[in-house]
């Protein structure tokens, strides 16, 4: 079923639809047809019965009718120039005594168009000659107070009513203006989303792959130069190369399930059916996963640990899963790596900081600071921390020796709802 926001949008665009449709008609074709059915007005007192002592009807005088009315054929297109040719001849028309009528259909159309359509300067130039004009019409039809109110009020409202409809479609114009550039803003949003979105992903996966990939590579090196000498140790590291790629397969299949997911499946599911996004808990299981490899890996916690959205929970994984592999891939030679987490509090909430730092004593470096090439992992680093209001210091470790990776984030919290772990 449709959303209430959705069948209103639906609604609007059927309705700008048919605008452009009636905007795309001929503007000739709607001005005849306003001649033809105001000729067919001005024509019925030619064909009713008239009193004996009336002038009869004569096709001159029909004729004097049909000049009032052809000058509507440009009143779109000459709104003041289309008024002032029907006045004329309608005082043209007087002068012929040919039959009166009800009401003065050319002349009310005209002061309509020009009120509706016509630019400033027209509008003030037929407000300015309506007194006269219409005080001399009134004077040569009955010359009376009656006919002299009845032509003023008639002119003010015809009047009225162009100018409510010249502002109503300013109106419409405005929110037809207004829809197109949310519309367009929509699409910008939407594809700015994506872009985040495959930027996010690529990040998870590099993280993942990257990972995984360097833990097998160091336990298949390991793995042939114990495999007679020490076959149990040999067969750890096997081990540890197939939990490698197993836990890379769960996570790259949570991703790419999740891309793929239906929204009505997801919906039948819920969200039981995905893996958790990994959270500070999860430390404790990768600091021990890569010390299977042989690298001493330790983790510190210090301070009061304060709750923490969950998203900011997954961007600290990620980031000390990240600098782990740096020193798998680039600090083989490495004695010590240590893993800090620092809770800084303060009496202000948005004072609270989380300082994640990753240290090692090898000799390597990213490919990044060493000039031999880029590191998608210390950018991913730096945009994880930026994107959660944070910052990202890389550079040599204690006393010169090694490599350090130092993040700070804010710890917000949104919402109960928004704490992990």
């Amino acid at each position: 079923m449709l959303s209430v926001r959705q069948f209103s949008a639906r609604q609007f665009s059927a309705r700008q639809l048919s605008a452009r449709r009636i905007k795309l008609r001929s503007p000739w074709a709607v001005d005849a047809l306003v001649v033809v059915v105001v000729q067919a007005a001005i024509t019925i007192p030619f064909v009713v019965p008239r009193a004996v002592d009336v002038p009869p009807a004569t096709w001159a005088t029909y004729a004097g009718t049909t000049l009032q009315v052809l000058p509507l054929l440009w009143r779109t297109r000459a709104p003041l120039s289309s008024l002032m040719a029907v006045t004329a001849m309608g005082f043209a028309y007087l002068t012929m005594h040919g039959p009166g009528q009800p009401l003065p259909y050319p002349h009310l159309v005209g002061v309509f168009t020009v009120a509706a359509r016509g630019g400033v300067w027209q509008r003030r130039a037929t407000l300015a000659l309506a007194l006269p004009f219409t005080a001399v019409a009134a004077a040569v039809r009955a010359d009376s107070a009656r006919e002299y109110l009845f032509a003023f009020f008639l002119f003010g409202m015809v009047y009225a009513l162009g100018v409510l409809t010249r502002t109503r479609q300013a109106y419409t114009e405005a929110v037809e203006a207004r829809a197109a550039e949310l519309e367009r803003a929509r699409v910008v949003e939407a594809e700015r989303a994506a872009e985040r979105e495959r930027a996010r992903i690529a990040r998870e996966m590099h993280d993942v792959l990257s990972h995984a990939v360097s833990l097998m590579m160091v336990q298949a090196e390991a793995g042939p130069l114990v495999v007679r000498s020490d076959p149990a140790r040999a067969e750890a590291a096997f081990d540890a190369i197939a939990g490698a790629g197993r836990e890379a397969m769960v996570q790259l299949r949570r991703m790419l399930g999740v891309l793929q997911e239906a929204p009505d499946a997801a919906h039948a599911q819920g969200p039981a059916s995905r893996s958790p996004q990994p959270t500070l808990e999860g430390l404790e299981d990768l600091v021990r996963e890569v010390g299977r490899t042989g690298l001493p890996v330790s983790l510190h916690v210090e301070g009061a640990p304060q709750p923490l959205a969950s998203d900011a929970q997954v961007a600290v994984y990620r980031v000390v899963q990240e600098a782990l592999t740096n020193v798998l891939k680039h600090a083989d030679d490495a004695r010590d790596v240590s893993v800090r987490l620092v809770w800084e509090a303060a009496m202000a909430a948005e004072d609270r900081r989380l300082v994640v730092t990753v240290e090692n004593d090898g000799t390597g470096a990213p490919a990044a600071l060493s000039g031999t090439g880029s590191s998608r992992g210390l950018i991913g680093i730096r945009e994880r921390a930026a994107a959660h209001g944070g910052t990202a210091e890389f550079g040599p470790g204690p006393g010169g020796r090694g490599f350090r990776v130092a993040v700070e984030l804010p710890v917000v919290i949104s919402s109960p709802a928004e704490v992990g772990g």
